[in-house]
């Protein structure tokens, strides 16, 4: 006897952090339950390169996506940087309210600076983003990511000891949630 073929549909996932709804591909909604989702945010942010990395948690009525890991592309990247420049990176993991995160400042100087002023940006960089991670939660910061907040507010604490052409967060990432 033939086994009746199941068909896949496409089911609504909600994604409340910028308030929009995307369809994925399954059986059932069960099945949609931890799947990852990359969502291009580059027309959002016009023209800022970012990819927002997304875990679907779904019950049996409705999905429900929340960020685990936001990135800007490299090659947004490389398109900022300009001759005479010099650019800071820095990598550390720190907490936040809820959740243990990686933080990646990206920083680029307008024009060639000393070492000294490049470990003295990458410190304070440091020391701001701690501060600042550990007074929010996780999706507090994925929201002033996405509004420029952060970026803002550690620019205009940079330019005290050098300006900065570029001040971003290359990559914010949620490693364990507790």
């Amino acid at each position: 006897m033939a086994q009746a073929k199941k068909k896949k549909k496409f089911f609504e996932v909600e994604i409340p952090l910028i308030g929009k709804v995307t369809q994925l591909l399954a059986y059932e909604m069960s099945e949609l339950n931890g799947r990852i989702i990359n969502y291009d945010l580059t027309r959002q942010l016009r023209g800022k390169s970012m990819v927002l990395q997304l875990k679907v948690s779904a019950d049996d009525k409705k999905a429900t996506a929340t960020p685990t890991k936001a990135q800007v592309l490299p090659y947004f990247l490389r398109r900022m940087m300009r001759k005479g420049t010099n650019y800071i990176e820095d990598s550390f993991s720190t907490n936040t309210s809820d959740a243990k995160v990686t933080i990646k400042p990206f920083l680029i100087t307008r024009r060639k600076v000393s070492r000294a002023v490049r470990k003295a940006l990458r410190e304070k960089a440091r020391a701001e983003l701690i501060s600042y991670s550990q007074a929010h939660s996780s999706e507090e910061i994925f929201n002033d990511l996405l509004s420029n907040k952060i970026q803002k507010e550690l620019s205009l604490t940079l330019k005290k000891i050098y300006p900065l052409s570029l001040c971003e967060i290359r990559v914010f990432k949620i490693e364990k949630t507790e």
